[in-house]
């Protein structure tokens, strides 16, 4: 981590703890930062690249910098020896609903913000980048039901993704074959979701994740 990057991630997130700042703010402006952090514009900008590649932010041409919800800290953890097949499971029980459900009450900074990922996650190549995006992407959708309880059982259960049993599977299992049939069920998701068109959000999303699990646990 960059000094730069570091002061910059340490500043976003004092924010978000004392409330001044959470998912959807607008950043400062690479100057107001420059003279914050007092360090040369190129620097801002760099560190902006790394965090927007993490997710963190999201930088809009002519709009500016915002941040995303994973500037929010998660309130739980899942077991640390939760399988594959039981984060399936669970994902199989609550995405496809919690689709339908955003196709109806998501609003039009959330198809946006959701857009934002699916773009992101298409012009990806590599598997951690195209990773990345593919949780945020699955994670707006999610918050865009507006509900935040289950919002907490979604970072519960979304925490498990970060297990490094889950990360290996899904290295072993990657191609780039699947991220391009990925990025096309995505694409049918939103889709979906911009037609407000709950049935099909569930339905669509109910048949990437049994491709996504066949693909994994080797059931064809």
């Amino acid at each position: 981590m960059t000094t730069v990057e570091g002061s910059l991630r340490a500043l976003l997130q004092e924010g978000v703890q004392r409330g001044t700042l959470g998912p959807g703010t607008k950043l400062p402006t690479e100057r107001a930062l420059v003279e914050r952090l007092t360090v040369p514009r190129s620097a801002i900008r760099r560190a902006l690249e790394i965090l927007e590649r993490e997710g963190m932010v999201v930088r809009q041409v002519g709009r500016g910098t915002f941040l995303t919800d994973a500037v929010l800290p998660l309130a739980d953890t899942a077991p640390a020896d939760t399988s594959p097949a039981e984060i399936m499971q669970v994902r199989l029980l609550i995405e496809p609903p919690v689709s339908a459900l955003a196709a109806r009450v998501a609003t039009q900074a959330d198809l946006e913000h959701i857009g934002h990922f699916l773009d992101r996650g298409g012009r990806s190549e590599e598997h951690q980048e195209f990773e990345t995006w593919d949780t945020h992407l699955h994670r707006a959708i999610a918050q865009a039901g507006h509900n935040g309880l289950l919002m907490n059982m979604f970072d519960v259960m979304n925490t498990a993704r970060a297990l490094p049993v889950w990360g290996s599977l899904k290295r072993r299992t990657s191609t780039p074959e699947r991220m391009r049939c990925y990025h096309s069920e995505h694409t049918t998701i939103v889709e979906a979701l911009r037609d407000r068109d709950p049935e099909g959000a569930r339905d669509a999303m109910r048949t990437h994740l049994e491709h996504v699990s066949d693909n994994l646990l080797g059931r064809h």
